[in-house]
């Protein structure tokens, strides 16, 4: 084991996977040269030039490229600079990528899409309401496309290398405020499956399910409460689409309470599906109604102070978990 960034375990796996099959391509904006705008794929292009490929800045020229690629059997990686930019090249991931399995029927072509859309989300970097978004809700909807939402190194690394083994379309979401964070990650060739939910913390009194940057606040709100006495369970689903509702399910029977934390607007939000599968599959072990600890559903300010106020803080997170146990 050694501690490296998210940044870094995603460039490694990207290496990686690339050394191992030369059919794997990571494209995108700036991703060759330049190393990419945050600095993750710096380097790649100077050890995989064939593999790596600078595009213009045409979502729908990168994901129709992906697409077309991805259904003559090989494995893309398009990165779209900024998550809130999926809308540009919305109608591949809505009736392209994710209906390429079942429409393709017995065609062996048709049979696999892997296009692994790196999509680097969220705020708190004062990127302003048009580059701050957590949009997986958006896709949630549509059958066909996978979603994952990995929080710490080792799970960044080995889910990537996971999907890009794998045969289906996944919306991979990095968050930006994660790159720089550090943790362990195994020195051997390894894979996270997706639906493979992580205890982070292990509770007895509420289950606190939180994704992405929200897992660390989460985290970090579970070690002030347990001085208070109050011992908060946090699961990770790691991914969304598809989901581990049994380790879910298990966490919540244990406790009887639920909080559900992320980042973006709480009307509408990802994690409503989760709460559902609560309520229909635990519903007689809980002990309270589940609270959602989300964004305002209003756009992200790019003032400073004013995003400060946006996003969900540790103490939001507290004040959510001292309501269900009331």
């Amino acid at each position: 084991m050694r501690k490296i960034t998210v940044a870094q375990a995603i460039n490694e796996a990207l290496a990686e996977e690339i050394s191992l099959n030369n059919e794997v391509f990571v494209l995108g904006e700036d991703v060759g040269k330049f190393g990419g705008c945050f600095g993750v794929t710096a380097g790649l292009y100077d050890k995989f030039p064939d593999n790596v490929i600078d595009t213009p800045i045409s979502e729908a020229g990168i994901m129709g490229l992906s697409a077309g690629a991805a259904y003559m059997g090989m494995k893309m990686v398009p990165e779209l600079m900024f998550a809130d930019f999926t809308g540009v090249a919305m109608d591949y991931f809505l009736n392209q990528i994710s209906k390429s399995r079942y429409m393709g029927g017995m065609q062996p072509e048709g049979k696999e899409c892997c296009v692994v859309v790196r999509l680097p989300n969220g705020a708190g970097v004062t990127a302003a309401a048009q580059h701050s978004q957590c949009i997986e809700a958006l896709l949630m909807n549509i059958p066909g496309i996978k979603i994952a939402i990995p929080s710490t190194p080792a799970d960044y690394k080995g889910m990537l290398k996971y999907a890009i083994r794998g045969k289906d379309p996944v919306a991979f979401f990095e968050h930006k405020l994660l790159y720089g964070i550090k943790g362990e990650v195994p020195d051997e060739d390894y894979v996270i499956p997706l639906a493979s939910a992580d205890v982070k913390r292990e509770g007895t009194d509420v289950t606190v399910i939180a994704t992405q940057v929200m897992v660390h606040k989460s985290l970090a709100a579970a070690d002030k409460l347990a001085k208070e006495g109050i011992s908060v369970e946090v699961v990770d689903p790691r991914s969304l689409k598809p989901l581990d509702t049994k380790t879910i399910i298990d966490s919540v029977k244990k406790t009887g309470r639920v909080v559900l934390v992320n980042e973006a607007p709480e009307f509408g939000n990802a994690l409503t599906e989760i709460g559902l599968q609560i309520a229909e599959l635990a519903l007689k072990e809980l002990k309270a109604a589940p609270v959602r600890v989300c964004g305002p559903n209003r756009p992200i300010p790019f003032s400073p102070v004013l995003e400060k106020q946006w996003l969900v803080s540790e103490e939001d997170i507290i004040e959510g978990i001292k309501s269900v146990l009331k």
